[in-house]
């Protein structure tokens, strides 16, 4: 029994250790991951030798984040709570093998980089938001331009439509002077528009969780305050009334004369 304790201590450390140095390293990888996936979309005519060298960059990145999370799935105490506890990090895991998902490897990475972030609540809520809508928005542009650049039909035919189709489809306005028109497209479309409106509906969440959470503590700081001067104005009031008898009767005693001894 010691030595099964002592083992999961051990784990327990490594893990901890493991999280804390890794952090950093893999966010950057992650930069380094939507580079090198945006660069053969963006420049399609691009050198065949640096197509490779960003092919190979995108499944080096994915085999250090496959290695992170099977590390740490080893490392943890509870494994069937650990997988339980972070669905979308092995979903993540696994989209990538899948070929024809390839267009998900962007959003699978970046998953998994949220899943490693080790910030507050507030702190990570906020960047989740933010890396959210800045994942969505290049995803999505990268995603249908190269869906939609080789169409017959298509208006999307460079980064900068495809980022105004993606903003526009992200915040549902929808002005429809860029519209994907494959089908695959217009499966991206509906899941930006989704996903845009559940970011809306975080933000706005969290805006009045915090403006609730600031007029609470305005009101606990209302409400000490008060109770404090009424404690003060109790004490004032006491301190009065024993001012008052002290001085009544001192006066009483100015004013009855003083009793005589008898003689005997």
């Amino acid at each position: 029994m010691d030595m099964k304790k002592q083992d999961a201590a051990r784990k327990s450390a490594l893990l901890d250790r493991w999280e804390r140095r890794t952090q950093t390293p893999l966010l950057l990888l992650a930069i380094a991951f939507a580079v090198a996936y945006a660069v053969p979309i963006v420049r399609p005519d691009v050198d065949p030798t640096l197509h490779r060298l960003c092919w190979i960059a995108e499944w080096t990145v994915w085999g250090a984040f496959a290695l992170d999370y099977g590390l740490r799935l080893y490392w943890t105490a509870d494994r069937i709570a650990f997988v339980r506890g972070q669905p979308l990090a092995l979903v993540a895991v696994v989209l990538p093998l899948v070929q024809p998902l390839r267009l998900l490897r962007l959003v699978a990475t970046l998953l998994l980089a949220g899943q490693r972030a080790r910030m507050a609540a507030q702190v990570r809520l906020t960047t989740y938001a933010v890396g959210a809508v800045l994942g969505l928005l290049t995803f999505g542009s990268l995603a249908v331009l190269e869906v939609e650049r080789d169409s017959p039909d298509s208006n999307i035919h460079t980064l900068g439509d495809a980022t105004w189709w993606a903003f526009t489809t992200m915040t549902t306005v929808g002005y429809g002077d860029h519209a994907p028109t494959t089908g695959l497209g217009r499966l991206l479309a509906v899941g930006l528009m989704l996903s845009g409106i559940a970011l809306l509906g975080v933000v706005t969440a969290n805006i009045a969780a915090w403006f609730i959470a600031r007029f609470e503590r305005d009101d606990a700081i209302e409400r000490r305050q008060t109770a404090a001067i009424e404690a003060l104005t109790a004490e004032v009031h006491a301190l009065r009334e024993e001012l008052a008898e002290l001085t009544a009767a001192r006066t009483q005693a100015v004013a009855e004369p003083p009793v005589s001894s008898p003689r005997s």
